[in-house]
């Protein structure tokens, strides 16, 4: 009762300038807030938030209003403004010192005129969507997303493979590189479940760092999976769609991408062609390529691990094809990289 009094206070006392008048954003509000079963912590985080929101449901407004090839909406990030949201992104990805490098290198093809119109692989090589939650861990699951392909691929079993393994013992102190919730590298990922001899199953080792925001005690035991094991891995040649395909062709593909802008954010569906930077903060999987038949633009389906609520069930088609040699929010650039079994 007290905490209601005091949401109401704070709400009284706030002026908007905004495009609708304060009701509508309060009833908005409160309808995302019993959705996603978001509690503010007081009356002044209440009335940050709100504001937050406000702000973002008009950008989404205006957005849509509008002729561009992808649409914006409402999902878990609504509450976040622009310096929380580039915070919340910025501690996914890290490069480590001492990487030793990739085994191969795959180079753009002479001849593109063998590479499919398109490719997909959800639903023979590709997992379901998960949430890396507030833990700073894409990393991991751009890698696990990646060996669970190839393996698939190989195999014809289609295998969860356990993120928190990675994020719990592909740690400096146990002769890895990357730093649990504090961000890692998907080849670094990958040369330590080389050495590590694989990864346990999801559903022996789940995720549980989204909550807790850090790694914990590295508790493998014995469910390490050996068939898991790259024997080696390749990264693609920077700045080259015709390479990226190529090894989309192939297999899902782990790259990076820059996430911290306010479209990326909020976006909904369609070919994305937002400005949104070259600044390598957060890992992905891309995961096949296409032609959008409605605008007629060629894009990347990429999967992402903030879950099914944002974007389109979880996935994003970034544009494709883009003057920006290191492509759209970067994805050329990484470099890309995928593991051989």
């Amino acid at each position: 009762m007290i905490y209601n009094l005091v949401v109401l206070f704070a709400v009284l006392t706030v002026s908007f300038a905004n495009i609708h008048d304060r009701a509508y954003y309060e009833e908005r509000f409160f309808n995302w807030m019993k959705e996603h079963k978001f509690t503010a912590e007081s009356g002044t985080h209440f009335v940050k938030v709100l504001q937050n929101f406000a702000d973002n449901d008009d950008l989404i407004e205006i957005h849509n209003a509008g002729t561009a090839a992808f649409k914006l909406g409402h999902n878990k990030f609504s509450h976040m403004g622009r310096a929380e949201w580039k915070a919340y992104v910025s501690q996914g990805l890290t490069r480590p010192k001492s990487l030793k490098g990739a085994h191969y290198i795959l180079h753009a093809p002479a001849d593109t005129s063998a590479l499919p119109a398109s490719v997909d692989w959800r639903g023979t090589a590709v997992t379901g969507v998960k949430d890396q939650g507030q833990c700073g861990s894409c990393w991991s699951f751009s890698t696990t997303g990646a060996l669970e392909g190839a393996y698939a691929i190989k195999s014809g079993k289609l295998n969860s493979y356990s993120e928190q393994n990675l994020v719990d013992c592909d740690l400096i102190t146990n002769g890895g590189n990357d730093l649990g919730c504090h961000g890692g590298l998907m080849d670094s990922a990958f040369e330590w479940t080389m050495s590590n001899g694989g990864l346990c199953y999801e559903s022996e080792y789940p995720y549980v760092s989204g909550t807790t925001q850090k790694a914990g005690t590295c508790s493998q035991k014995s469910c390490v999976h050996s068939e898991i094991t790259p024997t080696s891995y390749t990264d693609v040649q920077t700045n080259s769609d015709s390479a990226l395909m190529t090894a989309i062709a192939q297999q899902p593909v782990s790259v990076a991408i820059e996430a911290d802008q306010a479209a990326f954010q909020l976006y909904k569906s369609g070919v994305f062609t937002a400005a949104c930077g070259t600044n390598l903060d957060h890992g992905v999987l891309a995961v096949g390529y296409g032609t959008d038949a409605a605008s007629g633009l060629d894009y990347y389906t990429v999967k992402n691990s903030w879950g099914t609520s944002w974007g389109d069930n979880g996935y994003i088609l970034l544009q494709r094809g883009v003057s920006q040699p290191q492509g759209q929010c970067g994805i050329l650039s990484g470099p890309p990289s995928f593991p051989s079994l």
